[in-house]
């Protein structure tokens, strides 16, 4: 090794360090998204290796049943979900960076949701929204409320806005957290400077806090957008797709191990990314496009 020049041993070291992590990613991302493409012009069914070059018609099935884009409207709760998630987790940063006492455990105590699994969750709002004896009927009967309750997963007008409280409560402390991390990257000097002219806390928000965090909130309100798109987990575990909760990615799933259609069912995730990027770019180039 020490009779090799340094940019053979550069070399050496780069190629060692590179080729497991390349090896893996292409292993496990670009070589099931190049099949899942290719799956998504055949009729595979998903067993066997026997399968039939359709073509373009597992596009034209999705794009010409409009029920198979109708699970997006479901999706739509999710990200409203998320938008007023993100705004919460904003406002709990800003109140846990100040001198609050006991700032360290609320912290925890909204950040622990986050690390629970999703079944434990759902299992756990189950008993929460139960007609019966969940808890939030007996809340409303306690305090008065008798005429509000509801069969919160029962009643397909509140389901979905059941469904996507469940989201939003689980996920708010892990954006709150990088929230707190990108707010206490701040200069102390910017807010002192702020009180010497006399700005407000409102205006110290707008022109101080927001601006230094943007690229922060462009990637919570990206993750937002592609979490919303992406919901499967809870409506799934919870209603298994039920009483108007399928989501695009539930109905894809459905399509692919109910029905055993998985070249549909490729092509519908094909679909989804599609959208996925189309948003993306949306965002990217409208909402938080850099100033030149």
């Amino acid at each position: 090794m020490n009779q090799l020049s340094y940019k053979a041993q550069r070399l050496l070291i780069l190629i060692g360090f590179l080729t497991v992590p390349v090896a893996l990613c292409l292993t496990f991302s670009y070589y099931p998204a190049a099949s899942l493409i290719y799956y998504s012009f055949t009729d595979w069914t998903g067993t066997g290796w026997d399968m039939n070059w359709v073509g373009l018609d597992n596009y034209k099935q999705i794009f010409t049943e409009p029920e198979v884009f109708l699970a997006l409207k479901n999706n739509a709760y999710y990200f409203v979900g998320g938008l007023v998630q993100v705004a919460l987790s904003l406002w709990f940063a800003v109140i846990l960076t100040s001198r609050l006492k006991g700032r360290y455990g609320f912290r925890v105590m909204l950040f622990l949701p986050y690390v629970l699994h999703s079944v434990a969750t759902v299992i756990m709002f189950k008993n929460v929204y139960h007609l019966d004896y969940g808890s939030l009927n007996s809340l409303l009967r306690t305090i008065g409320l008798e005429s509000w309750q509801q069969s919160w997963l029962g009643n397909p007008h509140l389901v979905n806005v059941s469904l996507a409280f469940i989201s939003m409560w689980k996920y708010m402390g892990l954006n709150m957290v990088i929230f707190i991390g990108a707010l206490q990257s701040i200069p102390s000097d910017l807010y002192e400077a702020g009180s010497i002219d006399g700005a407000s806390g409102w205006q110290k928000f707008r022109y101080i806090t927001v601006p230094s965090i943007k690229s922060v909130l462009s990637l919570m309100l990206l993750l937002t957008l592609t979490g919303a798109l992406e919901a499967f987990d809870i409506p799934y575990i919870m209603m298994l797709g039920a009483n108007g909760t399928s989501t695009f990615v539930v109905q894809t799933v459905d399509t692919a191990f109910k029905y055993q259609s998985f070249g549909l069912a490729s092509a519908m995730a094909v679909v989804l990314l599609a959208i996925v990027i189309f948003f993306i770019i949306i965002q990217r180039n409208l909402l938080f496009r850099e100033e030149r």
